[in-house]
């Protein structure tokens, strides 16, 4: 390793050079309390910026090491950690000058979930913080002069006030670590309360816009009804009040305008901690709670259906169902059996993004069509057997049909952002209006067997450590593209994530695009199925974060860890072959 003096002289030698000079620099320099390393230099000023990564050990950090020994702590401690780095760094960008990206210095953008990044990772060793810097040039005539100024004069000022102990607001972070082991005990809690979620008296609910995620000013606390109100003696918060909603068939109910898909995307977001005064701290779902909708025209391969759909009049299979363009109904169904597979004990569902057909038949319809001749049983004819036999509970929101009110455990109905408990009203006039007698076909547990298959292609290394595919082709090396959280390409496909609503953050979609190549490249090989290779790919991912995936380079900034059942809609969406 080097030193920050030597770093410092070769930055006076290449100035006034032509733009790849600053290849050079690549390696790692003591700067006394922690090493800097550049890890990637871009190919010009207007490309993607370099790839900096900053090492401090626990005894220059001085964090105590309780904030870091648990993996809830460690993210958390990481997401703080990150956050006060983004605001140091903000009052430095772009002060350095030149072209293109020179003088620019980021990191990723946290929102208000907590999210495990590489963008701060923390080890046995010590703290490793991983963002990015525009070398600065004059046309493509490297200016060093400016990158001497961000690396020795910005810089250590950003990690000093970020990454020490000693320059933290202590009673803040403090807040930040007790938040999240509140949380962890409220998460306990519902599993043993037998409780779906939880929504804590005084939690704000609204967001600011439908751009922004910070919480609404001046809107209406969260009140628990009576009947639904439960306490919790947090460890560190003390007793909270607030409704928990049961295992079961929830039915969530009102006019429009009055708070029904509020509470439902809070629930859906619940799958997160957030960070303190946003409101929802303390609004907590079932982990593997996954929101389901209608997704027109999306791929499906090898799904057994049949639970849902049978007897389709072109005598089709159903229980390994494939189509390139599904339907609303088919491509629900697809999505309830696909998250049955990720493990997922609570499905959440809107009846304005359900396809109707999938969800409700009225009396009226049964009438005039047969069920013989109606190859769908609808949701409303599964949702109880889907909770008595298969453990999997439902949040449904409802606005147009009564028949749900039948199959419901728990009916909230939301009056001007209100709870009110209204199952015992509700059940009662379910009497004056009964639901036919129908014959429903007996429940099956669906299983699916999809068989990834590799295409083959041009030959590509391998590295220590990587699985090697059993068949004899070699890997494919693929390009990815992030678009955002609405999905990425890999080679020349499109994988869409745009209805996938608790991924919520670009990153996660990055880790999804590195996860799907890597399966691609050293997974993939007509034998091994796809919740092997996922599985496979999330035990990794748990043992040895991302740098597993890194396919031998550095880990970068910029990938953000996705939950196993986002990780499951991905590949399910991969289309090839």
């Amino acid at each position: 390793m080097k030193t920050s003096e030597d770093l410092r002289q070769q930055l006076h030698s290449i100035n006034k050079k032509s733009y790849p000079a600053y290849k050079g620099l690549k390696g790692m320099y003591g700067f006394g309390d922690y090493i800097l390393s550049i890890d990637h230099v871009q190919g010009d000023p207007f490309a993607s910026p370099s790839h900096i990564s900053v090492r401090i050990s626990h005894q220059s950090a001085g964090f105590p090491a309780d904030y870091y020994n648990t993996p809830l702590t460690r993210t958390t401690l990481c997401d703080y950690l990150t956050r006060r780095f983004a605001e140091q760094i903000d009052h430095y960008t772009f002060r350095a000058k030149g072209s293109g990206k020179s003088g620019l210095i980021s990191v990723s953008h946290c929102g208000q979930e907590v999210l495990s990044r590489t963008a701060c990772e923390i080890d046995e060793k010590g703290i490793t913080a991983r963002f990015f810097i525009g070398f600065p040039a004059n046309g493509r005539t490297i200016n060093s002069t400016e990158l001497e100024k961000i690396l020795f004069d910005f810089l250590p000022v950003c990690v000093k006030k970020a990454y020490f102990y000693s320059s933290q607001n202590k009673q803040q972070l403090l807040a930040w670590i007790h938040t999240a082991l509140d949380q962890d005990y409220i998460r306990q809690e519902l599993r043993r309360r037998n409780l779906a979620a939880f929504v804590a008296d005084g939690a704000i609910l609204p967001r600011e816009s439908g751009v922004s995620s910070r919480p609404m000013k001046d809107s209406i606390p969260f009140t628990s009804p009576d009947s639904l109100r439960i306490s919790m003696d947090l460890p560190y918060k003390g007793k909270i009040t607030g409704m928990g909603i049961p295992r079961g068939i929830t039915l969530i109910v009102g006019g429009g305008y009055h708070g029904k898909s509020t509470l439902l995307n809070a629930l859906e977001l619940g799958v997160y901690n957030h960070i303190p005064g946003d409101g929802r701290e303390y609004v907590l779902t079932d982990d593997t709670a996954v929101k389901l909708r209608s997704e027109d025209g999306r791929f499906i391969k090898d799904i057994d259906i049949s639970l849902f759909i049978n007897d389709l009049p072109n005598k089709k299979d159903t229980h390994c169902f494939s189509t390139l363009d599904a339907s609303g109904s088919t491509s629900q169904a697809a999505g309830i059996v696909e998250s049955i597979e990720a493990g997922s004990r609570l499905f959440l569902l809107d009846e304005d993004t359900s396809a109707t057909n999938f969800m409700v038949r009225d009396a009226f319809m049964q009438r005039v069509i047969l069920r013989e001749k109606e190859p769908i049983t609808p949701f409303l004819e599964r949702a109880r057997d889907l909770y008595e036999k298969a453990g999997i509970s439902t949040v449904l929101v409802a606005g147009s049909s009564g028949a749900f009110f039948h199959i419901a455990d728990t009916i909230i109905q939301m009056d001007n952002y209100v709870p009110r408990d209204i199952t015992e009203t509700a059940k009662a006039l379910c009497s004056q209006y009964p639901l036919a007698e129908i014959s429903v076909p007996e429940f099956t547990m669906p299983h699916s067997s999809r068989i990834m298959t590799k295409a083959v292609s041009a030959p590509g290394r391998q590295h220590r450590g990587h699985v090697r595919p059993e068949s004899s082709d070699r890997p494919e090396r693929l390009k990815t593209k992030v678009s955002g959280t609405d999905g990425f390409s890999l080679g020349r496909q499109e994988i869409d994530l745009r209805y996938t609503e608790q991924l919520i953050d670009a990153e996660q979609t990055a880790a999804l695009s590195l996860l799907l190549k890597y399966a691609v490249e050293h997974l993939i090989d007509g034998k091994r199925t796809l919740s092997e290779i996922v599985e496979f790919l999330y035990q990794k991912l748990l043992q040895h974060g991302l740098s597993f995936f890194a396919d031998g380079r550095e880990t970068a900034c910029g990938y953000a860890v996705p939950r196993l059942q986002e990780i499951y809609t991905c590949f399910n969406r991969y289309r090839r072959p």
